[in-house]
């Protein structure tokens, strides 16, 4: 399995985004982003509701494809503009994980079968080599006693487990988590940031759409805080959620940590 530090000897940054934009409609949401992941980093995009977090995010493995704007993972460039064809955006697709905030698992399959899916299906591995492989994951992210499990049988935060698995077993390059903790119970939360927490010290490249301060804190290296669609601020989490120089960025923070 890969470590997620996408050991190419390719000196460039994992991922380069420029100039991005997307509409549904008469509805801006991406307004020329820009974005850049350096290999064996955590990014954490913050941001109230609607301001576009979650469509950039899918936009980095063509679950969206904006109007406009490049997406570069490692080695496979698309520019949105000149029409993509379908090959070239599974290639994008094919370089990340995704783990949702629905869990989105199989409910009519265990959670070794949820994980051992996308391998076999979808890549073609040999399934005991990805049934094993998945048994492996499994015991990673602390479930070894849950592979014959059904979701319906399993707490919300050992199906987000399953699902970081999941995206796990597909040996991406880049791990992407769209509010991973939003959907769970307050007691769950902390048990599915540990996970995330190791896969940050393993050096996995990471994109993290979240709400957790503390978590963004202790593990991002870089934080974006986004808006109506573009990015008001961005830098060190020491200064975008220590020392924000934004006043939007500013209210923001106070009401999340604050709320009252």
């Amino acid at each position: 399995m890969t470590d997620g530090t996408g050991t190419t000897g390719d000196a460039r940054p994992l991922v380069e985004v420029r100039g991005l934009t997307k509409s549904f409609g008469d509805l801006h949401v991406l307004r020329g982003i820009d974005l850049t992941v350096a290999r064996g980093s955590v990014t954490v995009l913050i941001g109230p509701s609607g301001s576009g977090k979650t469509t950039l995010l899918r936009c980095l493995n063509s679950l969206e494809v904006p109007e406009a704007g490049t997406v570069r993972v490692d080695d496979v460039e698309v520019d949105m503009a000149a029409r993509p064809s379908p090959a070239l955006l599974r290639r994008l697709r094919a370089t990340s994980g995704m783990v949702f905030q629905s869990h989105q698992l199989f409910p009519h399959r265990t959670a070794l079968q949820n994980v051992t899916e996308g391998p076999v299906y979808a890549q073609r591995r040999p399934r005991a080599r990805a049934e094993a492989e998945a048994t492996a994951l499994l015991a990673k992210v602390g479930l070894a006693d849950k592979a014959g499990a059904y979701p319906h049988e399993l707490s919300g935060g050992q199906q987000q487990r399953v699902g970081i698995a999941r995206a796990l077993a597909l040996r991406p390059r880049l791990l992407l988590f769209d509010e991973p903790t939003s959907a769970l119970d307050p007691e769950t939360v902390g048990e599915v940031l540990s996970v995330m927490r190791d896969l940050a010290a393993e050096g996995w490249t990471m994109v993290v759409v979240t709400h957790e301060i503390r978590f963004a804190r202790q593990v991002a290296d870089h934080v974006m805080f986004m808006d109506g669609g573009v990015v008001v601020e961005e830098g060190r989490p020491g200064d975008v959620l220590g020392d924000p120089r934004q006043e939007r960025t500013r209210r923001f923070l106070q009401r999340i940590l604050d709320p009252l």
